[in-house]
């Protein structure tokens, strides 16, 4: 499956890039394998995983709370740390 990868703030700064379009095996169901499976990519981003508890996903623009949810059909999925505000 194809799908368009989204990193922002520091995430984007540590891996250099801001976005990418990537073929995810089909072993990949949910976010929690998605981690798993950029941590295999390089030593940076295995580095960055590292802090997944704390990094914050939306799936087609949709904020999601839980690492087993399931990927599906999405087009895109932006990866982002906790956000601040005022």
């Amino acid at each position: 499956m194809s799908i368009k990868l989204i990193y922002f703030a520091w995430l984007r700064e540590r891996f250099g890039i801001g976005e990418e379009q990537v073929d995810l095996p089909d072993t990949i169901k949910t976010i929690s394998d998605l981690f798993d499976w950029l941590a295999s990519r390089s030593e940076e981003f295995e580095t960055v995983m590292e802090h997944r508890k704390i990094i914050q996903v939306a799936i087609d623009q949709e904020h999601v709370q839980d690492a087993d949810t399931l990927i599906g059909n999405a087009k895109e999925i932006a990866i982002f740390p906790p956000m601040t505000g005022g």
